[in-house]
């Protein structure tokens, strides 16, 4: 059970600073085969791969258990920032969208297995994910390319009063922290483990399998802090029993780029999907998306391919 109270499909308002198994649950969506400018983009359309062109349906696959950039809501039907803004790009493409609930550490086993097209699960852009390569440089897959739709960081969540003065990476040395596997925070933690190590405090990590597992730890009591991104932070401490659960601590970090991941051979796919985000974001849907979650500061002013660092 989520820790969150999830928004209903209406969205949820929120104050930002900036902004299982490989098998797959078929999510029906609402996506419109008409652009946001209320007709078929036949010339988007016209230039997508032919198995999507023909299907009519781009398979998208996400973690949704991550408020409010993917997750399930009251009804139990994908929403968030995500969800909206795949079904802007349906859209502008004149298809529908066909979510599949994958576990996030799970997303990229996936898109290589071809269970899906693309990826969009508030995963950030990096030359890691881009190259295939863990955290020691060692080639663990062929990589992908993103087409990149907003800029976020990672923040400190941490227990509503903050008992154990976290505010840094630095105080984590000598205490538990739990984060989701899989994510830019794992790789985070990792770094910050071999700096604590040097300090003779040692840093414990809790990899848990969803987020909401890990503030299930902060609020037990067995981590000092959680690690996720900005939005999901922001979200966490504003809907955790009403605001007295959690609360953000210290600045937020290493900010960057959320993108649609596909397979490097997939450039078609990938250069008309950077087409049609261009497109939803100049028609004034992609800001009216963000100011329904209230992520506005993450916006971005233009698609752009493998833009992360």
């Amino acid at each position: 059970m989520s820790l969150a109270t999830h928004p209903s499909g209406s969205g949820a308002r929120l104050r930002l600073t900036v902004a299982a198994a490989a098998g797959s649950l078929l999510l029906a969506a609402c996506g419109s085969s008409a652009s946001s400018g209320g007709s078929v983009a036949s010339d988007l359309h016209d230039q997508l791969p032919e198995q999507v062109r023909s299907s009519g349906v781009l398979r998208i696959g996400t973690d949704l258990s991550y408020a409010p950039i993917g997750f399930k809501n009251a009804q139990g039907k994908p929403d968030g920032l995500d969800v909206d803004l795949a079904n802007a790009l349906a859209g502008a493409l004149g298809v529908r969208v066909q979510f599949a609930e994958v576990p996030f550490d799970r997303l990229f086993l996936g898109l290589q297995a071809r269970e899906f097209d693309v990826v969009m699960s508030g995963m950030t852009d990096n030359l890691q994910r881009r190259d295939g390569t863990d955290d020691q440089a060692r080639k663990m897959n062929s990589g992908v390319d993103f087409v990149d739709y907003f800029i976020t960081g990672t923040s400190i969540v941490v227990a509503k009063g903050n008992p154990q003065k976290v505010s840094s990476l630095d105080d984590l040395c000598g205490r538990t922290v739990a984060l989701q596997r899989g994510t830019v925070q794992a790789s985070l933690a990792e770094r910050q483990a071999g700096l604590c190590e040097k300090s003779r405090k040692k840093l414990t990590i809790q990899a848990t399998e969803t987020d909401d597992q890990a503030l299930a730890l902060v609020a037990q009591g067995r981590a000092a802090a959680d690690l996720s991104d900005t939005p999901a932070a922001a979200y966490a401490a504003q809907q955790g029993r009403g605001g007295a659960q959690f609360q953000v601590a210290g600045e937020q970090m290493q900010a960057g780029p959320y993108g649609i991941a596909l397979s490097k051979e997939d450039t078609v796919l990938r250069d008309v999907l950077a087409k049609a985000l261009d497109r939803v974001i100049r028609s004034g849907d992609y800001d009216k998306i963000l100011a329904k979650w209230g992520l506005s500061a993450g916006a971005a002013q233009n698609a752009v391919v493998n833009g992360g660092f």
